[in-house]
């Protein structure tokens, strides 16, 4: 006659986030790097150092099947180079879902204007899921297009002051 089973779960890994903030998903890497979601921001610790990246500042977001890595790159500064978060997630559980649907919930409203065939420019309106702050403004240039070129900065002002209209702002 074999004992009792004793099932144990993996502990959860910890993560301390900003005050009024609830963690909502939370994964530890192969590399012991964690990280979370609350509702409003995702959260990276290294070490003992942890970043807070609110979902509006979240530049894009994708998960590789393949190799199990997960990668995570922030809205930069023009000129700059955009932090990008990458790590392999033997189980990413609720992770991938609620930072799907937490970046997607930023997103006022986008539009992409053509200026040469397919190649233009993105422009973003973006604002905390929970509605707090303002919205931020944000240019996606597609590859080729140079952002300081006159015709393209002035189709970018142009688009940005017709999506402001259409949001409400002046």
């Amino acid at each position: 006659m074999m004992g009792p089973v004793s099932w144990r779960r993996s502990p959860v890994p910890r993560i301390d986030v900003g005050p009024r903030e609830k963690v909502l998903a939370v994964t530890e890497a192969a590399d012991g790097t964690v990280l979370a979601g609350t509702r409003d921001a995702f959260y990276v610790r290294t070490d003992d150092d942890t970043r807070r990246v609110p979902w509006e500042q979240v530049e894009a977001a994708d998960w590789d099947r393949d190799t199990d890595t997960f990668r995570l790159s922030e809205v930069g500064s023009w000129g700059e180079q955009r932090p990008v978060h990458v790590a392999v997630l033997a189980d990413p559980g609720r992770l991938l879902e609620l930072v799907r649907e937490r970046v997607t919930a930023s997103v006022v409203l986008q539009r992409h204007v053509a200026l040469s065939g397919r190649r233009g420019l993105r422009v973003i309106a973006r604002r905390a899921p929970s509605g707090a702050g303002g919205v931020q403004w944000v240019y996606e240039y597609d590859e080729g297009v140079d952002p300081d070129d006159p015709a393209v900065r002035k189709v970018a002002q142009a688009t940005l002051q017709a999506m402001r209209g259409e949001v409400g702002l002046p």
